[in-house]
């Protein structure tokens, strides 16, 4: 019985230390098309497959299109965050190649703890 209360116990420290890194704030900054960050800046191409750490990435596969929508700024300029089909999330910029720039300024925002929120089906996880 001991042993059993044992493994729970260290699921649940697992689940919580989980948790705790699907909700760190990734950048205080972005650089987006608009200050609310809902036009597209760019059309990019996946040039490698690319499978996220936790729920806030996008996973995708060379060669498929992604909308770009925000820059991380500052602390983590490596992450973008953008779409594609209903998938949305944060990849490294490094593993797609720009197909078409959508913008011509960019605007430089502060990030919302929201913007590193995992989005599930149609609702936020808060974990």
């Amino acid at each position: 019985m001991a042993r059993i209360l044992d493994q729970r116990i260290l699921l649940l420290v697992i689940s919580f230390l989980t948790s705790l890194q699907s909700t760190k704030v990734l950048s205080e900054w972005k650089k987006c098309g608009d200050p609310e960050c809902e036009t597209a800046m760019s059309r990019v191409q996946a040039t490698t497959d690319f499978s996220g750490p936790d729920c806030r990435y996008l996973s995708f596969i060379a060669g498929e299109e992604i909308m770009v929508y925000s820059k991380l700024a500052r602390k983590n300029e490596n992450l973008w965050a953008g779409s594609k089909g209903k998938d949305f999330g944060y990849f490294p910029k490094d593993a797609v190649k720009v197909e078409e720039v959508l913008i011509s300024e960019e605007v430089e925002v502060l990030t919302k703890e929201t913007d590193f929120l995992c989005l599930h089906g149609d609702k936020y996880t808060f974990d």
